[in-house]
C-alpha cells in the first residue's frame, strides 16, 4: 500500500472495511437495500480514472471484475452497475452494485433514492465475512 494513502473520512463513515486487494481497498457500503461494494485504489491523491497509472490499470479492471462476478452470483441479481462519480467524495472510488428489477431504485441509479437502511451489526459482520471469503477463492 502506498504510504501516503488515506481513506476519505466519508467512505470510512459509510462503509465497512472488507479487505485489501493488490491495488484496492474493498469496502462494503452499509446500506442493506443493495449489495454494494466500493473499491478504492490505494494511491494518494487520485480523483479520476485518467489519473490511474498505466501499470495499475489492469489490476483495477481485474478487481472490478472480481467484485462484479461475486455480486452477480447473489440470488436475484440481474445487473451489475459499475460507476465512479466522485461528486461528493473526491477520492477516486469505484462503486460495484448488484441490482435487481425489483429493487427500490430500479431502473434508475441508486443515488438519491429512498433512505439508506444500515445493516444490523451481526448482519454487517456476516456480509463482510462472506465477501472476504468469496474474494479469497
Amino acid at each position: 500500500m502506498e504510504t501516503n494513502f488515506e481513506l476519505h473520512p466519508k467512505l470510512a463513515e459509510d462503509c465497512a472495511q472488507v479487505t485489501n486487494l493488490k491495488l484496492c481497498q474493498v469496502l462494503l457500503m452499509n446500506d442493506s437495500r443493495f449489495p454494494w461494494l466500493i473499491l478504492v485504489p490505494k494511491r494518494a491523491d487520485l480523483r479520476d480514472f485518467h489519473e490511474i497509472a498505466h501499470n495499475d490499470r489492469d489490476a483495477l479492471f481485474d478487481e472490478i471484475d472480481r467484485c462484479s462476478r461475486l455480486l452477480a452470483k447473489l440470488p436475484g441479481i440481474t445487473k451489475i452497475n459499475v460507476a465512479a462519480l466522485g461528486n461528493q467524495v473526491p477520492q477516486l472510488h469505484v462503486h460495484v452494485i448488484g441490482r435487481s428489477i425489483d429493487d427500490e431504485a430500479w431502473p434508475g441509479p441508486v443515488w438519491g433514492i429512498g433512505t439508506s437502511v444500515p445493516y444490523g451489526i451481526d448482519e454487517l459482520d456476516e456480509k463482510v465475512v462472506y465477501v472476504l471469503e468469496q474474494l479469497e477463492h
